[in-house]
């Protein structure tokens, strides 16, 4: 008798919009696993360092907000990454109780880029197909995102 873990789903019925999504959905999840297997670095490590690249002088409190993390467990993260060299803390000016973390690494050069490799193929991917077309497809991307949320 076979375990569930070993029966293999079969394929996924639905459209060719469906698919598409989510073939994107896990080519974008496996090059996001790859790149943190290259840098060595968590998930959520990854994340903050993402959202402090994009945040410079971000408070703790806004990367815990972002990843939905508690203040002791941002403490030990931003630790990590200070210790790894990708983050420092600067005291902030008016009130030393206060921390504006900054990514000292450049998240466009290599080994770092490839954080967001697979977003810039995207991109310029994108910049290859009709301006209007891509507005299209953006707003009904849109569209189904909201969908789906609502």
């Amino acid at each position: 008798m076979r375990t569930s873990s070993e029966i293999t789903s079969p394929p996924v019925a639905g459209s060719a919009l469906g698919r598409a999504l989510l073939a994107y959905g896990e080519a974008r999840r496996i090059a996001a696993i790859e790149a943190r297997r290259e840098l060595s670095l968590n998930e959520l490590d990854a994340r903050a360092l993402l959202f402090v690249a994009e945040n410079p002088g971000a408070r703790p409190s806004h990367v815990r907000d972002h990843l939905g993390i508690t203040s002791a467990g941002v403490t030990t993260l931003i630790d990590r990454l200070v210790q790894r060299g990708a983050v420092r803390r600067d005291l902030d000016d008016d009130d030393r109780r206060v921390n504006h973390i900054t990514a000292i690494v450049d998240l466009d050069a290599p080994p770092w880029a490839a954080l967001r490799a697979f977003d810039t193929g995207i991109e310029t991917a994108i910049a290859t197909i009709d301006p209007a077309d891509a507005r299209r497809t953006a707003e009904l991307l849109e569209r189904i995102v909201e969908a789906v949320s609502a």
